[in-house]
């Protein structure tokens, strides 16, 4: 997601430089003491707030599954608490180790390295960016999506210049970049997303495959993913840890195919309009509202849509996010509400969506 372009690092606050400058006479253990003193009372309020916010969440999907109104009383209406005490003094602490270091994000080289290991699979490259283009948009127009739709989606996840195999935290170049999730392409699709959706409508794109003469070895590739996909059951938890195996790594790298990729991109945009039908929202989904359901997921995300604009300006972002994925966008912490969040979605695409791979998409239909 352009959530690379939105990520931006916290600086240290006033009242932590004052901290920090009032103990810099006190020993090492004086001041983690305090440090550990301030964190330990943040970390408290957090967690009672963010507990809170699933807590909301949970009322919320229960009523929509009964047919019940939601109303303001449903939501969080405070902003999540923000940690001012003083840093974490630098010391001679040894490392933590308890806590394993993070495992590296894959990047679309491990994608191909375990599709050729596991399906023998390599993907099906287009000539050029715009060939891919092309193939996306057709795919869009025969699955009902349009123009305004995918141009604006694509200008706010990649920043308008992204290619078909552009990954989350690489949309723009720059020293050092690096992935931070393992989303790829024009509508940043996760691993996760691949291996689900490939169980879930895998036999309509083996069907759409053969319309199309594809190749047979191409269409045995995709019905040895399908069948791997399928080994678990089909929730998104277990997708998610079967993403994680080279088997289901090597499914991601389907979305680089010619072919394979677009009906990937499409279908889970498609998902959400589909879900958004079945909530009784017949109405055509904007761009910001489709992307909404894309960056938060559809439970979520039809909450979004369907939320009046008296309670967009009051509720707080952080009711459609965990604690985690708050933390880590720029953007839901910026703009504080959802109103907010709309308003910006919405200046982004606007200003991406004059960039020249956006324009390029565009002219594709």
């Amino acid at each position: 997601m352009i959530a690379a372009a939105l990520l931006a690092a916290a600086e240290p606050s006033h009242a932590q430089r004052v901290a920090t400058q009032a103990q810099s006479g006190a020993s090492y253990e004086a001041r983690l003491a305090a440090y550990t003193r301030a964190r330990n009372a943040y970390e408290a309020e957090a967690s009672a707030y963010w507990d809170q916010i699933a807590d909301k969440r949970r009322i919320r999907f229960a009523k929509r599954r009964n047919h019940q109104p939601v109303g303001l009383d449903d939501y969080v209406l405070t902003q999540p608490p923000v940690y001012s005490g003083p840093p974490k003094p630098p010391g001679p602490d040894a490392p933590d180790v308890t806590k394993p270091p993070r495992a590296p994000i894959p990047v679309v080289a491990d994608f191909l390295k375990a599709a050729a290991d596991h399906y023998r699979f390599v993907p099906q490259r287009p000539g050029s960016d715009l060939d891919f283009k092309r193939a996306y948009a057709n795919a869009a127009k025969a699955a009902g999506l349009t123009r305004d739709q995918i141009v604006r989606i694509y200008a706010f996840e990649t920043g308008g210049n992204g290619t078909y195999d552009v990954q989350s935290g690489l949309t723009h170049p720059r020293p050092n970049a690096r992935a931070i999730s393992t989303a790829v392409g024009y509508n940043q699709l996760l691993t996760t997303n691949s291996v689900s959706l490939l169980a879930e409508y895998g036999d309509q794109f083996l069907r759409a495959l053969r319309q199309r003469d594809v190749a047979d070895d191409k269409v045995a590739h995709l019905r040895r993913m399908i069948a791997f996909s399928r080994t678990v059951p089909n929730q998104w938890n277990e997708h998610d840890k079967l993403a994680k195996t080279r088997g289901g790594m090597g499914i991601h790298a389907a979305v680089l195919d010619r072919d394979f990729g677009p009906l990937l991109q499409v279908q889970k945009l498609l998902t959400s309009v589909k879900f958004a039908q079945t909530k009784g929202h017949d109405a055509r989904l904007t761009a910001a509202e489709l992307e909404m359901m894309n960056l938060t997921g559809d439970g979520n995300g039809i909450d979004l849509v369907t939320m009046p604009q008296s309670l967009r300006e009051r509720v707080p972002t952080s009711n459609f996010f965990q604690r985690g994925g708050y933390e880590r966008n720029g953007i839901a912490r910026r703009t504080g509400t959802v109103a907010a969040l709309y308003a910006e979605m919405n200046g982004i695409m606007d200003r991406m969506s004059q960039q020249p791979g956006a324009k390029e998409l565009a002219s594709a239909f």
